[in-house]
């Protein structure tokens, strides 16, 4: 049994910058199909009741939609009325209504989190100064410590890794990136995701000469992504490894959680002002830096990168990837297990909320919305359909006193829509949030002010 332990612990480690062997990546798969089937059994689903999800392949009998002539019609819930009709008529009501979002995204779509969750001690394992670019930093590799004494049989330890300028005196404002700090198959350092063309300075780079600072927290120490790993990490050390059941949470608000367990440790950091701290992500990571802005108050920006589906993309437009892809063993546990019954007795149309109500969350905290080119980046994310989702959100924010982003029609690629709370920029680059990062950090200094350069 140890032996088998330690084996499937292994698995969990896995990064998307490793190249696990056929044999692992097999073992997953098994015992995420295993997994799965158990959802589906406890919610009374059989594999043959689920629709597929489209292709993003291009060239596929089944490709996803790319054409804006061929979406669809739908109707989106209004997040400013209440589920019994009545119409949201200021900020005390808003606080009422937001709850009721709330439950809605949590009873049938991310999940909720336990009620009784572990406490995090932090350690420092070193402290060195250093140098990112030719820029002097202070540098903390740190871990959070899970307290496992009601499961000793899962350990989950959150790495970290804090940058902040060394030449400055007094507290800084951080930027807190859903990424990696090195692969654990080959011990070089490797680029987070975010990072920007070879002819501009890092993003990494870009904020240290700002005077701002940076912190890497890595998911995947929190918890796995894919399903084997659903009795493992947070969540399966919380369910004492066993299954989830169909309200429980999902990967990406046990990354959330991570992120505010970072912050726990960011608001004792004397060289952190915690009042300025910001969240990033990309891809998978971009619905978990949504997610996490979302439920988690003391974030003051987000940065969100190339959402697309989960995120803060339309989920009721048929365009790119689908509800139904989300729903698929492959993806399902990011979410609730809830979830899929919209792949399969339900529609999206029958979805109680969606992406725009999830921006509508943050309000009225500012949220930058950020997509790639659709000929580099391709159009599985739906540039469009996460503008929409910031247009839809601008209700909310309006009605909190903030600007929203002042039109509905979907701009020309490279155009900065950073004049309100909620901001959009589609750039010229592929899946990265790269090449908007010059474009965030002078948006966020409106709000952070004292840039130094």
């Amino acid at each position: 049994m140890k032996i088998a332990y330690l084996f499937f612990s292994s698995l969990l480690s896995i990064t998307a910058f490793a190249q696990p062997s056929q044999a692992v990546m097999d073992s997953i798969n098994a015992i995420t199909q295993t997994d799965y089937e158990n959802m589906l059994g406890q919610l009374g689903l059989k594999r043959s009741a689920l629709r597929p999800g489209p292709s993003g392949n291009p060239s596929a009998p089944n490709a996803a939609n790319r054409f804006e002539d061929k979406v669809n019609k739908y109707n989106l819930p209004n997040p400013l009325i209440f589920k019994d009709g009545r119409r949201v008529k200021g900020s005390s009501d808003w606080n009422r209504r937001r709850q009721e979002i709330i439950d809605e995204f949590e009873n049938e779509i991310y999940g909720r989190l336990p009620s009784q969750l572990p406490s995090v001690k932090w350690v420092t394992i070193s402290a060195t100064d250093t140098v990112v670019g030719d820029l002097p930093i202070k540098e903390k590799r740190l871990k959070g410590i899970v307290d496992n004494t009601a499961y000793p049989a899962i350990k989950v330890e959150i790495e970290l890794l804090l940058a902040t300028p060394a030449k400055i005196e007094g507290a800084v404002p951080v930027v807190i990136e859903f990424g990696w700090i090195q692969n654990p198959f080959n011990r070089a350092p490797i680029q987070p995701i975010g990072l920007g063309s070879s002819t501009e300075p890092s993003w990494k780079e870009q904020l240290i000469m700002r005077g701002w600072g940076y912190a890497i927290m890595v998911p995947h120490s929190v918890q796995a992504d894919h399903g084997a790993g659903l009795t493992q990490g947070i969540i399966g050390l919380v369910n004492k490894g066993k299954h989830r059941k169909p309200h429980d949470w999902g990967a990406l608000r046990a990354w959330a959680w991570g992120a505010s367990r970072t912050i726990d440790y960011l608001e004792t950091d004397k060289d952190v002002d915690s009042k300025r701290l910001a969240i990033e992500g990309l891809s998978r990571y971009g619905k978990a830096a949504i997610v996490a802005m979302a439920f988690e108050p003391r974030l003051s920006l987000g940065f969100i990168g190339s959402s697309g589906a989960g995120g803060v993309k339309i989920m009721r437009r048929v365009f790119g990837e689908q509800v139904e892809n989300l729903c698929s063993s492959a993806e399902y546990h990011w979410f609730a297990g809830n979830f899929i019954k919209y792949a399969s007795k339900l529609t999206p149309d029958n979805l109680p909320v969606d992406a725009h109500e999830l921006v509508a969350l943050c309000a009225p905290r500012p949220v930058f919305i950020s997509s790639g080119s659709p000929r580099v980046e391709g159009q599985w994310v739906d540039a469009k359909g996460m503008f929409l989702g910031g247009v839809h959100a601008g209700a909310v924010y309006r009605l909190l006193g903030k600007k929203d982003l002042d039109t509905t029609e979907f701009p020309a690629l490279g155009t900065a829509l950073t004049n309100g709370e909620i901001a959009y920029r589609q750039h010229a680059g592929g899946h990265s949030t790269g090449p908007n990062w010059s474009t965030w950090i002078a948006w966020a200094c409106r709000y952070w002010g004292d840039c130094k350069y």
